[in-house]
C-alpha cells in the first residue's frame, strides 16, 4: 500500500512543497510517481519521514540529517537515540518555560512597584535556550535558508549564541505586548515587525507574499510555533497576524 504525496502532506503535517524539496536532496525518494506525476510514498518512506521530522522538531540541519540517514543506522536504534534526545529537549523546553515564568514573575511584580525591572545576572534570562528552533527550520523557503547556512557557517559559536539570544530577546518582546493587550496592529508591534523585517531583508530582498508566507509559517510549522508557544500561548498566531498586518499596510 502506498499514499500519493497529498495524504502524506495531510498526516504528517508538512506541505507538499516541502516533501518534494526533501525528495530534490535526496532525502525521501517516493516509491514511485504514477503516470500523472504525482508521488506516492510507501510504509518505509513513511518511517523516514518520520525521522527526518524528529531530527528537524530537535533542531537538526538538513544537511546533518542527510549524513544520519546515509549512515544506515537499525531502524530500531536510531529511533532509540531519538527519543534519547526528544527526553532531553523535554527538559529544556521545560527549563525554557521556567525561564520565560520566572521573568513575566519579575516583570510583573516591577510595574506593580513602579520601579523598572533589574536584571543582577542577566545569563538567567537565557537557560534552555538553544539556536535550534528558529532560522533552521526554513525547509518551505530554501533560497533564505542557503542565505542563512553561509551566514552561519562564517559565525563563531559566540556570534552565534548571541544571535540566538537577541531572537529570543525579540520574541519576549513581542510576548510583552501582546499581554499588555496590544492588537496586532498596534505602532508598538509594528515597530518590532518592522525590526524583524529589516534584518532579512539585510540578507537578501523579500516580498511582501514572501514575508506573509514566514509569518504563516510561525502557525505552520511545527518547531517554530513550538518555540513561539513556549515563550508566551498564543505568540505564534499573534507574530503571524503582526506579520501580515506589517505586509499588507507597510510593503503592498
Amino acid at each position: 500500500m502506498d499514499w500519493p504525496i497529498a495524504e502524506v502532506a495531510r498526516m504528517s503535517g508538512v506541505t507538499a512543497r516541502t516533501l518534494r524539496h526533501y525528495d530534490e536532496r535526496g532525502l525521501l525518494t517516493p516509491a514511485r510517481i504514477g503516470a500523472n506525476g504525482h508521488r506516492h510514498y510507501g510504509q518505509s518512506q513513511l518511517l523516514r519521514l518520520q525521522q527526518i521530522l524528529v531530527l528537524r522538531a530537535l533542531g537538526v540541519g538538513l544537511q546533518e540529517i542527510a549524513r544520519i540517514l546515509s549512515e544506515g543506522v537499525d531502524e530500531v536504534e536510531a529511533l532509540q537515540g531519538h527519543h534519547r534526545r526528544l527526553l532531553a529537549e523535554r527538559d529544556r523546553l521545560d527549563a525554557l518555560a521556567a525561564t520565560v515564568s520566572r521573568t513575566i514573575t519579575e516583570l510583573e511584580q516591577s510595574r506593580k512597584d513602579g520601579i523598572p525591572m533589574t536584571i543582577n545576572r542577566p545569563e538567567n534570562l537565557f537557560e534552555g535556550v538553544t539556536p535550534s528552533h528558529y532560522e533552521d527550520n526554513m525547509a518551505d523557503f530554501p533560497e533564505l535558508a542557503e542565505v542563512l547556512a553561509r551566514r552561519a557557517a562564517g559565525m563563531s559559536q559566540a556570534d552565534a549564541d548571541a544571535a540566538h539570544r537577541a531572537r529570543t530577546a525579540q520574541m519576549i518582546r513581542l510576548a510583552e505586548l501582546m499581554a499588555a493587550g496590544h492588537p496586532a496592529d498596534a505602532e508598538p508591534v509594528r515597530a518590532e515587525i518592522d525590526a524583524q523585517y529589516q534584518a532579512l531583508t539585510e540578507l537578501r530582498p523579500v516580498t511582501a507574499e514572501e514575508f506573509r508566507a514566514i509569518g504563516r509559517a510561525c502557525v505552520d510549522n511545527g518547531a517554530w510555533r513550538t518555540a513561539y508557544e513556549t515563550i508566551a500561548p498564543g505568540l505564534a498566531g499573534f507574530q503571524r497576524d503582526a506579520i501580515d498586518s506589517y505586509a499588507v499596510n507597510r510593503l503592498a
